[in-house]
């Protein structure tokens, strides 16, 4: 029985569980795209504030050591010596390629040559990665387990042999793209079905689970979950990285077994997607308007609500927020709405709005 082929059997009887999550997110996907009213700048704000963190994240996962402060400053063009090369090239080329995805979703289609261009775009940076960019693996390879320095700690399972990789993408591509098309199944079922497949054939020598998680973004975004370029699915599977290590090997071990079970990985999936979406629906709150600040610019703002009012010297001395940045800060947070300026040149100084019930 080819890849993908088995999906019927492998959905035919979901738990409750799943069913639940399934309906919650379609509900918050509604209500997202009935109430998205946010301003154009403060969408492309949180969206490149994505780019940021989803690039650290999913490099994070498979070893990679940069911070997301580290990669801002590496995309403002800003060197970074403390790093090696080759972790500068993959947050470069995962950060490049992700906001491609975002900005051009719509016209990307879903096919092999896409998924190798993925990897190789992926990897354009990688030095020692140039003789497989956008190739299938020539040599077998392992799912590791990496830990939080870098290393790996186990062996998660083992891949679809490399003579079997051109046959078994090709089939699962082609079920995928045919599921789609007809319609039958829930597309975040067939996303699940796909990511888990993707990840146990495992088809490149390296980049495989940075790929995922970029195909993971395109084909919610094609199956209308517009939300996505805007809470970092990346981070939530960081920051719950052993329970994907984990749901990702109880599924995979019983794939090419009379059973496959693919229900513990679709209910880690579903419950990322499900507290994405939650916190999507979040940011379309006012309340939460601070969720879509920086770091910096939280801090400035975090302080400001603790003093009646503050010159710009004052809150970067209190907050060791540089002055540029402060002024910056400050900019942003007079365009919400949440400030207002007292004074004009020297003697300056700002406050929060205050609220009336």
């Amino acid at each position: 029985m080819g890849k993908g082929t088995n999906f019927i059997q492998r959905i035919h009887h979901l738990p409750p569980q799943i069913l639940s999550k399934i309906a919650k997110i379609d509900e918050l996907k509604g209500q997202w795209v009935g109430g998205v009213k946010l301003h154009p700048q403060i969408l492309g704000r949180l969206k490149r504030s994505v780019l940021i963190t989803s690039t650290g994240a999913s490099t994070r996962i498979e070893g990679a050591r940069l911070s997301d402060e580290d990669i801002e400053k590496l995309m403002r063009g800003i060197s970074i010596q403390k790093f090696s090369d080759r972790d500068k090239q993959e947050v470069q080329g995962y950060y490049e390629l992700l906001q491609n995805v975002f900005e051009s979703w719509q016209s990307i289609g879903f096919t092999e040559g896409a998924i190798k261009h993925f990897h190789k775009e992926l990897l354009k940076y990688v030095e020692k990665d140039k003789l497989h960019r956008g190739e299938y693996k020539k040599r077998e390879n392992k799912v590791l387990m990496v830990n939080e320095a870098g290393e790996s700690v186990g062996v998660l399972f083992d891949t679809t042999p490399a003579y079997l990789t051109p046959q078994e993408m090709r089939e699962l591509i082609e079920a995928t793209s045919i599921s789609f098309k007809e319609q039958k199944y829930h597309p975040l079922l067939m996303i699940g079905n796909f990511l888990v497949e993707f990840l146990h054939i495992h088809p490149f020598q390296d980049g495989n689970g940075r790929v995922s998680r970029i195909l993971t973004n395109l084909l919610l975004l094609k199956s209308g979950y517009l939300f996505v370029p805007y809470v970092s699915h990346e981070k939530l599977i960081e920051d719950n990285k052993l329970d994907y290590y984990m749901a990702l090997r109880k599924s995979q071990r019983t794939l090419g077994t009379q059973k496959p079970d693919i229900i513990p990985w679709l209910d880690f999936f579903l419950t990322i997607m499900l507290k994405q979406s939650q916190m999507a629906i979040e940011l379309l709150s006012k309340e939460n308007i601070e969720k879509i600040l920086s770091v910096r610019q939280l801090a400035v703002w975090q302080f400001l609500q603790t003093v009646e009012e503050a010159s710009p010297g004052e809150i970067s001395a209190k907050t060791k927020v540089a002055l540029p940045t402060v002024a910056q800060s400050l900019n942003k947070l007079l365009q919400l709405k949440k400030i207002e300026r007292l004074g004009l040149g020297r003697s300056t100084r700002y406050k929060k709005i205050s609220v009336v019930p």
